[in-house]
C-alpha cells in the first residue's frame, strides 16, 4: 500500500511550470449542501481526461481507503483528490444538514458565474422564500430559488427564509459561505529573452490558466510599461511581440488578463525588465567615390557602420593630424554619412571614424583619400636664341600648367597640325626643340591632359625672318649701246627674303641711293649717265638681318651723246634773228611738252635720276636715309631759273649758239624734286648749233624754208656753257 502510495506521488505528469496540475472534483448531484441521509457521489478528474489509473481521496486531509475514480459519501467534510497524473485538487466542503430549511448552492462555482440559490424544506413545500446577503434582503418574489449574478469571492453568507405552507411556520436556513473557486490565477508576466537584447525583438507573455471546468471561457490581455499601455491595448493574445526594444524602454512592466464579459480581472505583479546594450563591434569606414579617388571639386561621402551596436550610437569622422572630429552624428542606427563638399587639395589625406554606444568608442581602420586636380589652362612660350626668329635657329617650345595631378600628357600644335606629344610625371611642363625654316611661321599652341579634361593655352604667333639672299643687279637703257646722257633703270632683286626689303645701290662703293620693298620682291633706281659713271655698280638688300651684296656689274660709256642739229639755212644775215627765236620757240615747245607728258622739266647733260623720280616719293622710290650717301644741298631759288636766250658766235666759225636754260620749275615742281637732283650741279643750258646761210643760197630760202623748219627741232647740239660766252651775253 504504501508503495503504491509512493508511486501515485512520483508519478509522471508534471506541467511546463514543474507542477502537476490540480485535479477537480465534480459533485452529483451537484449541491454542495443536503439533508442528511442524502448520499453524494464524487468524481476526481484531471486534465487529462478521461482518467486513468488509480485515484487517492482525502476526507478531512485523512487518506480514504479507496483508489477509483468515484466515492459515495454521506459524510460533512472537506473532500480532495489526487490522480496518477495530476496534483491534489482543491478542497470541496459538502455539508449534510438535519434541518428542515436548507440553503444550496451548485458546486463548482466559479468567479463570474451566475449562480441558482435554492432554498429547500424538507419534504414539504415552503411559501413566502426570501433570500439575504450579509443579513440584507436580495429578493422580493418569494420564490424558492434566486440567481446571483457574476458572483465573486468575497466570502459573504447567505441565507434564506421560508413558511412551512400548510402549518404557517417560518424557518430560517443556515448561513452558507458559497465556495466561489478562482476562474483563473493571477497572471505571470514574463519576457523572452531575458533580459531582452536592445535592437532585437522581444516578446512579453501574460501567463494564466483557466481551470478545465471552464476552459471554453474567453480572456482577453493588455501590457503595460510603467502606466503606460503597450501596443493596441487588449488583446485575445497572452502575448505582445515588440519588434525592437530600446535601451529607452527598460523599466517596470505588468500584465493584465480579464474575460471577455470584465466579469473577472487580475493583474500580474510589476517586473524590472533591463534591456541590455550590446556595444559597438566591426565599425567600418567606407568612402565614396570608391577607393577614395576623387577629382577636385568632388562631394566626398564618409560611411561609418558598425556590425553590432544597440541604442543610440554617436558617430564621428576624422582625418589623421586634425585634432578636431569632421562632424558628428548621434542616432539610432548601425550607419550614418558625412559629406564633405567640393573637395579641395587640403582635403586629401588618411580618414577614419569612431562609433560609441556608451560603451566606450571603437575605431575604424585608415583610408587614404587622394586627389586628382584637373590641369590649368597651359600656358605656352617659345624660347628663341635672338628677339627676332630666323631661319635656323633653334626655337625651345615650353608648355606648362600652374595645376594638376601627373601624368600629363602634352601635345604642341602648329596651325592646329600635331608636332610633338610628350608625357609628364610632374607639373614642371615640357619643352620641345624645332629648328625653324620659312614654312614654320604662325600659330603655335599646346594642350594638357590628364584625363580629367583637356586644356588648350593662348595661341602665339611666331614669325620666321628668312634673310634676303643675294640679290642680282639688272639694268636696261632704251638704246643698245649705253652712252652719255642715256637714262638707265638699275633694277635691284633679292629671291628670297622677309619683307620690308631695303635695296641699296652703290657705284664705285659710293652710294647712289637706296629703295624700299615693302611687300617683297625687287627695286629700282634711275640714272641719267655722265661719263664719270663708268665703272662698276652694285647693289645691296637688306632686311633687318645684314646686307647681302649682289654681283658687280661694270657699264662702260662708249661717248658722248649727240643729238640732231636742226640747221637752219637762211641767205640772209638780216633773217638770222628771226630763224633763231623761230628755234628757241620749237625747242621750248618740246620742252614744255616733255614738262606736261612727265610733270617736270628734262634734265639733259647731267647724272640724274629719269623724270619719273621728281614725283612725290613712294616706299619703291628712291630714299635718301643712307648714312654713307653724299650730303647734298637745298636746290636753288625757283626766281633764278627762268630761262634767258642768247646767241653765241665762235670766232672763225660759220656755228651760231643759241643759249637757253632750260632748269625752269614751277612751284610745285620745286617742292615734289627730291633735293639731291639739285646737289653739286651748275645751272643746266641748252646749245643749239645753227647752220650759217650761204651767199648762193638766197635764191633757195623761200622753197626750203619748211624744211628747214623741221630740221630745227633736229639739228642741234649741247654744248657745255663757258663763262666767256656767258660774259659775252
Amino acid at each position: 500500500m504504501l508503495l503504491w502510495l509512493l508511486l501515485l506521488i512520483l508519478a509522471p505528469g508534471r506541467g511546463q511550470s514543474g507542477l502537476n496540475p490540480k485535479a477537480f472534483l465534480l459533485l452529483t448531484p451537484p449541491w454542495s449542501t443536503n439533508f442528511k441521509g442524502d448520499k453524494v457521489t464524487l468524481t476526481c478528474r484531471d486534465s487529462y481526461s478521461p482518467g486513468r489509473g488509480h485515484t487517492l481521496w482525502y476526507h478531512n486531509e485523512n487518506l480514504l481507503d479507496e483508489n477509483s475514480e468515484e466515492i459515495q459519501i454521506d459524510q460533512t467534510g472537506h473532500y480532495r483528490c489526487k490522480t496518477q497524473r495530476s496534483s491534489l485538487s482543491d478542497p470541496v466542503r459538502v455539508d449534510f444538514l438535519s434541518d428542515w430549511l436548507i440553503l444550496q448552492a451548485p458546486h463548482p462555482i466559479f468567479e463570474g458565474d451566475d449562480v441558482i440559490l435554492r432554498c429547500q424544506g424538507r419534504e414539504e413545500r415552503t411559501s413566502e422564500t426570501v433570500f439575504y446577503k450579509n443579513e440584507r434582503k436580495i429578493s422580493s418574489n418569494y420564490k424558492s430559488s434566486f440567481t446571483l449574478t457574476s458572483v465573486s469571492r468575497d466570502q459573504s453568507k447567505y441565507h434564506c427564509t421560508a413558511f412551512k405552507k400548510f402549518l404557517g411556520i417560518k424557518e430560517t436556513s443556515k448561513p452558507l459561505i458559497i465556495q466561489v473557486q478562482e476562474l483563473f490565477p493571477q497572471p505571470v508576466l514574463t519576457c523572452s529573452p531575458s533580459p531582452p537584447i536592445e535592437g532585437s525583438p522581444a516578446t512579453l507573455r501574460c501567463d494564466t490558466q483557466l481551470p478545465p471546468q471552464r476552459s471554453d471561457a474567453q480572456l482577453r490581455f493588455c501590457f503595460f510599461r510603467e502606466n503606460q499601455a503597450l501596443g493596441s491595448g487588449w488583446s485575445s493574445s497572452p502575448e505582445l511581440r515588440l519588434p525592437t526594444v530600446l535601451s529607452e524602454a527598460s523599466g517596470s512592466y505588468w500584465c493584465q488578463a480579464e474575460t471577455v464579459t470584465h466579469s473577472v480581472r487580475r493583474r500580474s505583479l510589476r517586473s524590472q525588465i533591463h534591456v541590455q546594450r550590446v556595444p559597438v563591434s566591426d565599425v567600418n569606414l567606407e568612402i565614396q567615390p570608391p577607393k577614395g579617388q576623387l577629382i577636385e571639386g568632388e562631394n566626398l561621402l564618409l560611411i561609418c557602420s558598425v556590425a553590432k551596436g544597440t541604442g543610440t550610437i554617436t558617430f564621428s569622422w576624422h582625418r589623421e593630424g586634425i585634432v578636431r572630429s569632421l562632424g558628428t552624428r548621434t542616432q539610432r542606427s548601425l550607419s550614418a554619412e558625412l559629406q564633405i563638399l567640393a573637395v579641395k587639395d587640403r582635403d586629401a589625406g588618411r580618414y577614419y571614424c569612431a562609433a560609441d554606444n556608451l560603451h566606450g568608442p571603437v575605431l575604424s581602420k585608415l583610408i587614404r583619400v587622394t586627389l586628382r586636380i584637373p590641369v590649368s589652362r597651359p600656358v605656352l612660350t617659345l624660347r628663341a636664341p635672338r628677339p627676332q626668329a630666323v631661319v635656323g635657329d633653334l626655337v625651345e617650345l615650353h608648355c606648362a600648367v600652374q595645376r594638376g595631378s601627373p601624368p600629363i600628357l602634352y601635345r604642341f600644335y602648329h596651325k592646329n597640325v600635331t608636332l610633338e606629344s610628350s608625357m609628364s610625371l610632374s607639373a614642371q611642363g615640357v619643352s620641345f626643340n624645332l629648328s625653324l625654316t620659312a614654312e614654320l611661321s604662325g600659330n603655335y599652341s599646346c594642350e594638357a591632359d590628364n584625363r580629367l579634361g583637356a586644356q588648350h593655352s593662348d595661341r602665339v604667333t611666331l614669325s620666321v625672318t628668312v634673310p634676303a639672299s643675294q640679290p642680282v643687279l639688272t639694268f636696261n637703257s632704251a638704246g643698245a649701246q649705253v652712252m652719255v646722257g642715256d637714262v638707265v633703270e638699275f633694277h635691284c632683286e633679292a629671291q628670297r627674303g622677309s619683307p620690308p626689303i631695303l635695296y641699296w645701290f652703290y657705284h664705285k662703293n659710293a652710294t647712289l641711293g637706296n629703295s624700299s620693298a615693302p611687300f617683297g620682291g625687287g627695286a629700282s633706281f634711275n640714272l641719267t649717265l655722265t661719263a664719270e659713271h663708268s665703272g662698276n655698280f652694285s647693289c645691296g638688300a637688306d632686311n633687318g638681318l645684314g646686307v647681302q651684296s649682289s654681283e658687280v656689274v661694270t657699264l662702260h660709256i662708249t661717248g658722248p651723246s649727240s643729238s640732231r642739229v636742226t640747221q637752219i639755212t637762211t641767205g640772209m644775215t638780216t633773217g638770222l634773228l628771226t630763224i633763231i627765236a623761230l628755234a628757241v620757240t620749237a625747242v621750248l615747245v618740246s620742252h614744255f611738252r616733255t614738262q606736261r607728258n612727265s610733270g617736270g622739266l628734262s634734265v639733259i647733260g647731267t647724272p640724274s635720276s629719269s623724270p619719273s623720280e621728281f614725283q612725290e616719293p613712294s616706299s619703291s622710290r628712291t630714299s635718301n636715309t643712307d648714312p654713307r650717301g653724299p650730303v647734298r644741298s637745298e636746290p636753288p631759288d625757283p626766281t633764278e631759273l627762268q630761262p634767258v636766250y642768247c646767241n653765241v658766235g665762235t670766232e672763225g666759225s660759220n656755228l651760231v649758239y643759241s643759249q637757253i636754260w632750260s632748269n625752269q620749275h614751277t612751284k610745285e615742281d620745286s617742292a615734289n624734286a627730291p633735293g639731291k637732283y639739285w646737289e653739286d650741279k651748275e645751272s643746266q643750258v641748252i646749245y643749239s648749233e645753227l647752220k650759217k646761210a650761204h651767199a648762193d643760197d638766197s635764191t633757195g630760202q623761200a622753197s626750203n624754208r619748211d624744211r628747214d623748219l623741221e630740221d630745227a627741232a633736229e639739228n642741234y647740239e649741247n654744248v657745255p656753257c663757258t663763262s666767256s660766252v656767258l660774259d659775252h651775253q
